[in-house]
Parts: structure tokens; C-alpha cells; sequence
């Protein structure tokens, strides 16, 4: 589109399209996703964060599970009290690798699940091995996706869905707080007046 400009305020982007004389005839709202991307590879870790920013995600690449806990503060068991990291960054989605030396990205997956912080967290687990027990495995521990490497545009395409479904579940309110009982309304039917 031309004469239009990608502006990131505050982890947000906004697309403005400025008229000839350079005033904004329009803004758009554009949510943008932080993904941690997880894997050992160079080259592996390399292709997906291409994939991802290509898909305007934001990314930030680790090379291996354990800087993934340390990232996300978890490692030695330490759960902290926001679901925002020690560099104080909200991540939307992981996506790692499966087999990386020390900790796993099925070790990973668990850990992030078993907290009760990131446990909402979707999960994502690559692999270039299509083993279908450990596909299974993965799925069963809370994994919503197993992608098979090399992973390709298709496949990041699928992530969207999962981000928008947890981004609405936190827009929700419980439906306590929705329902008053002194705010009900009067009914009528054909049978009369309903309370």
C-alpha cells in the first residue's frame, strides 16, 4: 500500500495510511504476538524465527531448554507471581524443538505446563522425527501443535488460531461476575407476565 507506515506503539502495531499531504486518513489495529522460539539448530532456530517475523510475530530465539526456563524465570523451580518474564516481556506462544540436549523440549513443555503461571501458555513442538508415540505424548501433556521439520509457512499459519482463542479466554469475564441477581429483566410470554 503506498504512502502507508507500520508504527509499533507499546508491543502494538498500526497501520497508518498518510494521504499525499502527509496527514493520517486512518488507523488500523493490529495485534502483534510475541513468540519464544526454542532449538539447538542454528539453522532450524534460524528458519522458524524467519517464518515467524515474516508473519509479523515478534520473536525472541533461544538456543537451547534451559535458557528457555531461564527466560521465562523458571528455571530451579522458581515461579514468579506475572505471567511476564524476568525481562519483563509477555510471551503469547512457544514453539521448540523436541530433542535438545539437557532439557528437552518435551522436558520444557512439561514444566511450562506444570506451572501455574504459563501453564495457558500454547505450546508448539517441533521435531524432524515423525515418531507417533512421541507425537501423542506431546499432544496428551498440552502441546497444541506438533509440527514435523523443516517447518514451513503453512505450518506457522496454523499458530494464529490458537493465539486468538487464548486471546479472547482473557478477555472473558467468569460468568460470576457477568450475572447480577438484582439486574434480571421482566419477561412476558403469552402466557402472562414471567419474573
Amino acid at each position: 500500500m503506498e504512502g502507508a507506515q507500520l508504527m509499533v506503539v507499546e508491543g502494538s502495531s498500526y497501520l497508518i495510511k498518510l494521504s499525499t499531504n502527509n496527514t493520517m486518513s486512518g488507523v488500523a489495529k493490529e495485534p502483534q504476538f510475541h513468540v519464544l522460539a526454542v532449538d539447538d539448530s542454528i539453522i532450524d532456530r534460524k528458519l522458524i524465527e524467519k517464518l515467524l517475523k515474516t508473519s509479523s510475530y515478534q520473536v525472541t530465539a533461544v538456543e537451547s531448554g534451559v535458557k528457555a526456563l531461564e527466560f521465562l524465570g523458571l528455571l530451579d523451580d522458581e515461579d514468579t507471581n506475572t505471567t511476564k518474564n524476568h525481562n519483563n516481556v509477555e510471551i503469547n506462544l512457544i514453539i521448540t524443538d523436541y530433542w535438545m540436549p539437557s532439557v528437552t523440549g518435551y522436558d520444557l513443555l512439561r514444566k511450562i505446563k506444570g506451572s501455574t503461571l504459563f501453564k495457558d501458555i500454547p505450546v508448539v513442538i517441533m521435531s524432524s522425527e515423525n515418531v507417533p508415540s512421541r507425537i501423542n505424548s506431546c499432544l496428551e501433556q498440552g502441546a497444541e501443535e506438533f509440527f514435523l521439520k523443516p517447518v514451513q509457512q503453512s505450518d506457522v499459519n496454523k499458530l494464529k488460531p490458537h493465539l486468538m482463542k487464548r486471546k479472547n479466554q482473557a478477555k472473558r469475564k467468569p460468568v460470576e461476575e457477568c450475572v447480577s441477581p438484582d439486574r434480571t429483566r421482566t419477561r412476558y410470554s403469552d402466557l402472562g407476565l414471567v419474573q
